[in-house]
């Protein structure tokens, strides 16, 4: 069943939802806290760039910059930084020589397999008193949400405005 009208009340709960959620995972104290957690030692300001080299990589330098929301000359410099600790590389892709992108390293990995194990400790404590079946449904409706969000080109109507 599709539903093309859905109230806008509901729209702006789930606007309101994912402002809370995004607002969260921005907090600088996070991302300090995800990396004092995971017993690592690396900047704040590395700690996103790492872990979506990781995730999505290997991915073009402007698209990694797009991706976290900075100026690509700044992403570019702190994947130097990455490259300097021996946590990523760059590398001319092989699809587009014009292309720099950034892939992990073992060193990389390795340090992004600790940050996992922290987030699976926190996700853990969120999820402790939710039933097995909610969680299975938050996950899979998530997913279909992303991908759709990922397939939508501009909103129809306002070019500008998010959800």
């Amino acid at each position: 069943m599709k539903n093309t009208h859905i109230e806008s009340r509901l729209l702006r709960q789930l606007h309101g939802a994912l402002m809370d959620i995004v607002s969260v995972m921005n907090r600088p104290q996070r991302d300090e806290q995800m990396v004092r957690e995971a017993g690592i030692a690396l900047d704040r300001a590395l700690f996103p760039l790492l872990v979506g080299i990781e995730r999505v990589g290997p991915i073009g330098i402007v698209e990694l910059a797009d991706r976290a929301g900075r100026d690509y000359t700044t992403v570019s410099r702190q994947v130097a930084k990455l490259e300097s600790l021996g946590l990523a590389e760059r590398r001319q892709s092989a699809a587009d020589r014009r292309v720099n992108e950034a892939v992990i390293t073992p060193k990389g990995k390795a340090m992004t397999d600790r940050i996992d194990a922290a987030r699976e400790r926190y996700a853990r404590a969120i999820f402790e008193t939710w039933d097995t079946h909610d969680v299975d449904e938050l996950v899979r409706l998530m997913r279909k949400f992303a991908d759709a969000v990922k397939e939508q080109p501009e909103a129809p109507s306002r070019a500008g405005e998010n959800i």
